[in-house]
């Protein structure tokens, strides 16, 4: 199967559903569409509804659902900029708990936006380093 082949090294860290999940979305789109991008950010579309990247690995939601703008109204013409799996419509709250876990410095004087943003930077630096790039 490809999925298993293209899995990414985020997702080989994560649970299993989190994995077959991005195996079967992206295998079906390889079929629809054929290999390549396209196929890729269909499965990661797929992955952000049931999980969010937490670190270097992708870690079940409290809801099912869209994590940002872009995975809310999908399709090339309503192109936006996507949150890097952070869940951008989660709580304040709930992104203080992650920010907390990836100890995001300055994390408890900032906004929602600013929170989104932190984390997002503190999750590809985790990605890197787990790379070991």
């Amino acid at each position: 199967m490809p999925g298993r082949e293209d899995l990414p090294s985020t997702l080989r860290r994560s649970p299993d559903k989190a994995q077959r999940t991005w195996e079967k979305t992206h295998d079906s789109a390889v079929e629809t569409y054929g290999e390549g991008e396209r196929s890729h950010r269909t499965a990661f579309a797929a992955v952000k509804h049931q999980f969010e990247k937490v670190g270097d690995h992708w870690e079940p939601k409290g809801r099912k659902g869209p994590s940002d703008q872009q995975a809310a109204g999908g399709g090339p013409a309503r192109r936006a900029p996507t949150a890097g799996g952070v869940d951008a419509n989660a709580t304040k709250d709930h992104l203080m708990s992650v920010a907390r876990k990836l100890d995001v410095p300055g994390r408890s004087s900032m906004t929602k936006p600013e929170l989104v943003t932190a984390i997002e930077k503190a999750n590809d630096r985790a990605t890197r380093k787990a790379r070991g790039d």
